[in-house]
């Protein structure tokens, strides 16, 4: 539909009709036995489900098209209903947590699994998702971090608009992508304590600086939609932050796009304490700049009177309006109100081979192994024991796969025994707990069993057994699938109390002992490291979790990950970052000195750093190389400086590296981090291959939010840092005159 002709659409509208366009409602507002959710007048419910813009929750092509031919041949104008879903880091075929696909350091594997998502989810009926989060990251205590890819802004950034390209392609009225959205803004992973809803108290500087980096990539590359965060941000909720969203988000970032609230945020500005009632909610949104309420009544309610005594105008409202229309237009609705549905293409396509060795490609890239005393890894034994409540649960996707089938996903048993079938080789299995102790309380959840703990003493008696009869045993623990996701904030970061007591049986028996991790966050891992012959971090892997370990395992391929986010020695460390500032009184690396920033029980380091991650082999890297030592501020974009190593595998295997780049600003006009990432390549080298690696530096890299509240460079020293992860210091040094 042409521009003109939208126009012609809303003009002949009804104020009705319009405010009913920025209203979205729940997916079970129109199952066939369910009424609108919250609503107890029956006509009101009716009118709301035969004129509301959009829907979030429902997929399946049939029923998804039923829906919009019904709605559609009631609707006085015939307008298209638009079909959203959270369809975060899978459909069917799930990849590894968005926090997985950050340990990867390749945009493409997140730009691959947002199209298969995108592919699957659309002949499903999906038209846009909420996807990706663009959120900062840096307390590990939030349940949120598996949404994220991790503590550092600028691989968010990468990561995030690659998430964007894949779900939208080149055009979303392609009928195997769909729109994307950004969410959520801004600075929702700055909840104090780590506390889901929570309240952000970070200053303007550290705001511009930090925080809403990682929303400009995704932003830049065209996302249809930005949603609204539930924190406040100088005491103003999200949603009716007129500053942050109309002059950040839309002028100075320049979205044009949807702007959506996350569910019930616009009236939950009343909990706050912001709005007195949900007609003032409204108000505030609609002056702040937000299009769609989800799931309330603050807009269905409310626009028609506080248009109506001159609030909020209808010009206002119309602006909104025509995002709307806009966005169905540009997914082709009005020529394919379905977008492609097919209940044949969706059964077709789906899980596909070709979809699961991607998926199975992912979590191979994810994996991050943290130890691998004196060559533990890859397999060699004869007789492995595989013992832990992750060695045949089928819960290996996160809690935000919400439309994951779980039966079609591979377990480590499963795996295992494709593998060995038919070899010397010998794999016994027990679970030897269950997956959380009686006492765990996973909020609404809590598990309980009257035989809870005979049921827990024969599993771990059972465990025992077949640790006496392997020379290995691989330790499969890690969080339940509820214990990492939306609302699900923890004070304690370590893994449940029942297997850390099958842990602790288990390395009494001195055998090679491996151990793996599957988790949503970073995790207090006790003495799990100190006692593990190797330790890898699967996280959250999805679908094809137990093909992919297995791959790694078993050396058919080097474990590449490097952790997105700081592994703490313990809880009391969060928020922890590689990227802090060094304060007035750093704690010494070698000596003792009392008044310095430090603790008195533990390092100020990470246990495991941002960037850090092991592999089969071993790496040597030269001292850094600079062609030149300065760079003038102001000059042409060709006034560069090159950064070079040469770096070599100096072990026994086949492996691939991620060589990071680091700068440091010296001084400036406000204070800088210790460290910031600015570049990363892989390198993939056989034994006794070498390769130099060389990094563009320009004076766009030096950039950032100054006193003066401008993004621009100072003039001054720096320190370029080339390694393997955060915590290197191989460095060189330039100026920028």
């Amino acid at each position: 539909m042409k521009k003109e002709d939208l126009q012609a659409l809303l003009n002949d509208m009804s104020l009705e009709e319009k405010i009913m366009q920025l209203v979205q409602l729940p997916g079970q507002t129109f199952e066939e036995t369910a009424a609108v959710t919250g609503l107890a007048d029956m006509e009101k419910a009716k009118k709301m489900k035969s004129l509301a813009g959009s829907v979030l929750g429902l997929h399946g092509a049939d029923k998804i098209k039923a829906i919009q031919k019904e709605y559609m041949e009631n609707h006085p104008h015939h307008i298209p209903l638009m079909f959203m879903l959270d369809v975060i880091h899978g459909h069917d075929t799930v990849f590894p947590c968005p926090l997985a696909q950050g340990a990867t350091f390749d945009p493409e594997v997140a730009r691959v699994g947002a199209q298969v998502q995108a592919k699957e989810a659309a002949a499903d009926g999906v038209q846009v998702t909420f996807s990706p989060m663009a959120d900062l990251v840096r307390d590990a205590r939030w349940g949120r971090v598996v949404e994220s890819t991790g503590e550092d802004p600028y691989l968010n950034g990468l990561m995030t608009a690659a998430m964007v390209k894949g779900y939208q392609g080149d055009s979303i009225a392609d009928k195997e992508h769909v729109a994307a959205c950004v969410k959520h803004f801004a600075a929702y992973g700055a909840a104090e304590a780590g506390r889901d809803y929570n309240t952000c108290e970070i200053s303007e500087h550290t705001l511009r600086d930090q925080y809403l980096q990682g929303y400009r990539l995704p932003i830049s590359e065209g996302a249809r939609l930005v949603m609204t965060s539930f924190n406040t941000l100088n005491g103003i909720p999200s949603s009716g932050n007129k500053w942050l969203m109309r002059d950040v988000l839309r002028d100075e970032m320049g979205f044009d796009g949807v702007l959506i609230s996350d569910w019930a945020a616009i009236a939950e500005m009343v909990n706050w304490g912001f709005a007195q009632d949900l007609k003032e909610a409204a108000a505030l949104a609609m002056d702040a700049g937000v299009d769609i309420d989800m799931c309330t009544e603050s807009y269905s309610g409310s626009l028609e009177a506080l248009i109506k005594e001159g609030r909020v105008s209808e010009a206002l409202l119309d602006k909104a309006v025509m995002r709307v229309l806009e966005l169905k237009n540009d997914l082709g609705l009005f020529e394919d109100p379905y977008h492609g549905a097919s209940e044949e293409r969706y059964k077709e396509i789906t899980l596909s081979k070709d979809s699961r060795e991607k998926a199975r490609d992912a979590v191979r890239k994810s994996l991050v192994l943290l130890e691998n005393k004196e060559g533990t890894l890859p397999l060699s034994s004869k007789k492995i024991a595989l013992i832990g409540p992750y060695v045949d649960d089928k819960d290996t996707h996160s809690a935000w796969a919400i439309t994951c089938n779980k039966e079609n996903n591979i377990t480590l048993r499963q795996a295992f025994e494709e593998e060995f079938a038919g070899s010397d080789v010998e794999v016994k299995y027990s679970n030897g707990s269950l997956m959380v102790d009686n006492d765990s309380d996973l909020g609404f959840l809590k598990f309980h069993s009257d035989t809870f703990r005979e049921d827990n003493d024969r599993l771990m008696k059972e465990a025992l057994e077949i640790a006496d009869e392997c020379d290995t045993i691989i330790m499969c623990l890690g969080e339940s699938l509820m214990q990492s996701g939306e609302s699900t904030s923890r004070a304690k970061i370590t893994l449940p109390q029942v297997q850390l007591e099958l842990f602790g049986k288990v390395k009494e028996k001195g055998k090679k002992l491996i151990t793996l991790i599957f988790t949503g966050r970073p995790l207090d891992l006790g003495d799990i490291p100190e006692v593990s012959d190797a330790l890898l971090i699967c996280w959250r892997p999805g679908t094809e979790s137990g093909h992919g370990i297995v791959d790694v395992l078993t050396g058919k391929t080097s474990p590449q990950g490097k952790l997105p986010m700081s592994f703490p020695w313990t809880v009391g460390q969060e928020p922890l970052y590689y990227n802090r500032f060094n304060t007035g009184r750093p704690k010494p690396f070698e000596g003792a000195s009392i008044f310095t920033s430090r603790y008195l029980d533990c390092p100020n380091e990470a246990r495991y750093p941002f960037g850090f991650g092991l592999t089969y082999s071993e790496f040597e890297i030269s001292e850094v190389k600079l062609d030149k030592t300065s760079i003038t501020r102001g000059s042409s974009a060709s006034d560069k400086a090159i950064a070079s190593v040469e770096i070599k595998n100096t072990g026994a295997y086949a492996a691939t590296q991620t060589v990071q780049l680091y700068i440091r600003d010296m001084a400036g006009s406000v204070v800088r981090p210790i460290k910031e990432l600015k570049g990363f390549k892989k390198v993939s080298l056989g034994p006794g291959e070498n390769s130099q690696v060389s990094f563009e530096i320009t004076e766009e890299m030096l950039k950032f939010w100054t006193a003066s509240n401008r993004f621009e460079s100072e003039a001054g020293k720096f320190k370029v840092f080339i390694g393997l992860d955060s915590a290197t210091e191989n460095e060189a040094e330039f100026e920028l005159v």
